[in-house]
């Protein structure tokens, strides 16, 4: 425990890497994986079969490959897919072609488990509800984002607070992969002081824990306030 004592700024830092991936990766998968939900429940043939295909490919994909792909494969296909274009600078922190390349593997990962969990919320509103809506002559648009998605969103808590608890865990994959988060520094801490491994664990576990359950008390409070009564 001695090793992150002594480098509390290394382990504040790694965890910020960890934080900003979460909460980047968290927003754009929130927002694709919503667009996916209405299109596999949308009018739009060619877009059903596309949001289901996209959704099936990506969930039985481990995100290890998908995260090799974009370090490895996808600048070969498209060169501004190698991110050499980003390069921004927050205080420490210093975003470039890793953490992007990092950022778009675990969005499009977890937007597929967004996209179900959102699914599922929308299957629980009421048939008579959306076709009141199209009778009204409110457009699939206007039914989606006014009758349909406010009340799917509050019956997705739940699915959706699991889907980025384990986002959250999945950023630790980043750190394989050129990315200085949590579990980077966790594994230089452990290499430079093997003699206090039990304890960078412990310390590492808690960072994580507490992490976690930020996100769990954020999901119980919006459930609370979005209860149906």
């Amino acid at each position: 425990m001695d090793a992150v004592l002594d480098n509390v700024d290394l382990y504040l830092k790694g965890f910020g890497y960890t934080i900003f991936l979460f909460l980047v990766s968290a927003a754009i998968s929130l927002v694709l994986g919503t667009l996916l939900a209405a299109a596999r429940v949308g009018p739009v043939a060619v877009l059903r079969t596309f949001a289901s295909a996209y959704v099936a490919l990506v969930r039985n994909t481990p995100l290890v490959i998908i995260f090799l792909f974009f370090q490895l494969g996808a600048g070969k296909i498209f060169d501004w897919l190698r991110f050499g274009w980003v390069d921004i600078h927050i205080g420490p922190f210093d975003f470039t072609s890793f953490f992007t390349a990092a950022v778009a593997a675990l969005s499009l990962y977890s937007s597929a488990f967004v996209c179900e969990s959102i699914r599922a919320g929308v299957n629980s509103v009421g048939l008579g509800q959306a076709e009141a809506a199209r009778a009204i002559g409110l457009p699939f648009s206007g039914v989606m984002s006014q009758v349909v998605l406010p009340q799917a969103f509050r019956a997705s808590v739940p699915p959706l607070a699991s889907t980025f608890i384990a986002l959250l865990k999945n950023t630790s994959v980043a750190g394989v992969f050129g990315v200085l988060d949590a579990a980077a520094r966790m594994k230089g801490f452990t290499n430079d002081h093997a003699d206090q491994r039990w304890g960078i664990f412990i310390a590492f576990a808690l960072g994580y824990m507490f992490l976690v359950a930020i996100v769990s008390a954020i999901a119980s409070v919006l459930e609370r306030r979005w209860r149906v009564v």
